[in-house]
């Protein structure tokens, strides 16, 4: 039998076989005992053609709403902002979308200079000294600054909010736990980071407190005076983990006096695409240099004079002694720091202001629509960004199988996380939301009995 899509003819099978010196296919399984083998035919479908199974799959995707068919109000770590267009078009070319990491670097120069200005453009955005290139995501660069400030300090204990991304808790303590460093969560207060639980928690062996802000919930944490109370502890680093969309709008944490600085990049200019792949950032000050995993990309120029780039630090296993090395498995997702270099460089200062702006007017409508009837109710009070919580006394269930059967795509379930907030649901508002698209929210809302 033909299989189109094994490339292998029967006659390649012939020639393989007669290679290694075996008569049939049955004769590469002789060490496995008769008893453990399969004897009837496995129970498939008769095989098809591309033309039928590209109309099995085109059917198959057209059952899927995606946030090009309906208006979407989920966020809780990724969310659906504007992608220009030319993002697309310039990471598909051939040159950026199948270069492959640098092994020999200083012959890759259009790979050097895309991470370089990456690098350059993070550092601005974050008031920071140095960018890393990069990592997976926000979730695992997280971890990647617990360990920074871990081996800095020479001390084993990290303190973390309790409202980060709930993911990105899960990461942080699986990756701690095999470092044999210890975990200590703050709780929250209102919402937000309980100051006082972590006055009481910080001590000498803390590396480094991480909190989130806009945290899990949509609110603004009071970064600078988390910022002195880190401080207090000798050595202890500050690290804020950040939407880098919303600092086109809010206090850059490099002013605020933050150590360390981590995100999810997905919000510059990457799709949802199912989850990812997505970009994780990380930028610190320059005496954590020598600690900061991955590569740096830095500038010189070459014998004639011309503008030229190296990998001046790289401290991955590859280049160094295992044992010495910052981290063995980051990356540096070059073609992700591509794209968010590219949407950073399209939008602009003034563009990216103007984004995060409208995402905080347009969430600060539907908040102010959506409670105006007293049905949902604030969860928290408090400042917020583009995401917002609220509760009522309908189940999560039932309020987004009325949205999707309008057309709309409803918010996050934050019981799956935190049981003790029951029906609370998380909404997310970017600026692609149109007014329209926020009424019809309200009304479906209001009208759910």
């Amino acid at each position: 039998m033909t299989h189109p899509y094994v490339p292998a003819t029967d006659q390649d099978k012939k020639a393989m076989l007669e290679a290694i010196g075996l008569d049939s296919i049955d004769d590469l399984f002789n060490d496995i005992p008769e008893s453990f083998r399969i004897k009837d035919p496995l129970n498939l479908d008769k095989s098809k053609s591309e033309l039928e199974v590209l109309s099995y799959l085109t059917k198959l995707a057209k059952e899927n709403k995606t946030v090009s068919d309906y208006p979407c109000f989920l966020g809780a770590g990724a969310y659906d902002h504007y992608i220009p267009t030319i993002i697309d078009s310039l990471i598909s070319r051939s040159e950026f979308y199948t270069s492959y990491t640098p092994y020999q670097p200083e012959i890759s120069q259009g790979t050097l200079q895309s991470i370089f200005e990456f690098q350059t453009l993070i550092a601005r955005l974050t008031g920071m000294d140095i960018a890393n290139a990069s990592l997976y995501d926000g979730g695992t660069a997280c971890a990647e600054a617990a360990i920074m400030a871990c081996a800095s300090s020479r001390k084993g204990k990290i303190l973390v909010s309790k409202t980060i991304n709930p993911s990105s808790l899960e990461i942080l303590e699986t990756y701690l736990k095999s470092q044999d460093l210890e975990l200590v969560v703050v709780d929250m207060k209102d919402g937000k980071t309980d100051l006082e639980d972590l006055k009481a928690k910080l001590d000498d062996q803390t590396a480094g407190v991480i909190i989130q802000s806009p945290n899990f919930f949509g609110l603004i944490e009071d970064v600078e005076e988390t910022t002195k109370l880190t401080h207090t502890a000798k050595k202890a680093a500050m690290i804020l983990s950040t939407d880098p969309f919303s600092l086109g709008l809010l206090k850059t944490p490099g002013a605020m006096g933050v150590d360390i600085v981590v995100g999810e990049g997905q919000s510059l200019g990457l799709p949802l695409a199912y989850g990812g792949p997505y970009l994780g950032i990380l930028a610190t000050n320059e005496k954590y240099m020598r600690k900061i995993p991955g590569r740096l990309i830095g500038e010189t120029v070459d014998e004639d004079g011309k503008r030229a780039f190296v990998l001046t630090l790289a401290a991955r296993e590859q280049h160094i002694k295992r044992e010495k090395a910052t981290s063995n498995i980051c990356t540096n997702q070059g073609l992700m720091a591509l794209a968010a270099t590219i949407y950073m460089v399209t939008m602009g200062k003034e563009g990216m202001k103007e984004a995060a702006y409208q995402a905080t007017q347009k969430a600060h409508y539907a908040f102010e629509k959506l409670t105006a009837s007293g049905k949902f109710k604030p969860l928290f009070d408090g400042p917020f960004f583009l995401e917002f919580a609220l509760t009522s006394d309908l189940d999560y269930e039932t309020v987004n199988k009325a949205l999707l059967d309008a057309g709309i795509i409803g918010g996050y379930n934050l019981g799956k996380d935190f049981p003790e907030f029951g029906n609370a649901i998380l909404f997310a508002v970017t600026e692609k939301r149109s007014k329209e698209e926020i009424d019809k929210l309200v009304e479906v809302l209001e009208g759910i009995k």
